[in-house]
């Protein structure tokens, strides 16, 4: 009895051979970029193949379910609740594509380099057009008034003479 109180406690212990969410691709070290985004895509389109397959296949088989007839309550109540366990599933898949399509969007919204840059090149044409604008009637604003200053000048010279 020295071995201390027994229970039936579990000792926590590291896994030697964890294995968990290994992927079969490429690592993507070995990728370069346009073959990881062509990945990336692909899954998203699995995604979203899998949710809407999920959709289509539910709502044939709820429209194959209402088909009417000579039924007993047994066969109704058992119809009415395959046709409940489907509407679940193409809820749950529904909400799935819901958030794979916010998902995409704010991707889209915050990844997007490209239209990011379009819009800054854009409107750095637009400042620096404006720019040169200025410049040119400051030029000719600032021609203009030398040469009325340099008109005043000679009349004035011209009547000091006289």
């Amino acid at each position: 009895m020295s071995d201390g109180p027994q229970t039936d406690y579990s000792r926590p212990s590291a896994l030697p051979t964890a294995k968990l969410l290994q992927r079969q691709s490429q690592p993507t070290i070995d990728q370069n970029s346009n073959e990881y985004l062509d990945a990336i895509e692909e899954e998203w389109n699995k995604r979203v193949d899998v949710e809407i397959e999920t959709l289509v296949d539910g709502m044939a088989d709820i429209v194959g379910l209402a088909a009417i007839g000579d039924k007993d309550k047994f066969r109704i109540a058992q119809e009415a609740f395959q046709a409940q366990c489907r509407a679940e599933s193409m809820i749950r898949a529904a909400n799935s594509l819901m958030s794979t399509i916010h998902s995409m969007k704010l991707l889209l919204l915050l990844s997007d380099e490209s239209q990011i840059a379009k819009r800054r090149d854009a409107e750095l044409r637009g400042v620096q057009a404006e720019k040169a604008d200025a410049q040119k009637r400051v030029a000719a604003l600032l021609d203009e008034l030398l040469l009325s200053s340099k008109g005043d000048r000679a009349r004035d010279e011209s009547m000091d003479t006289s």
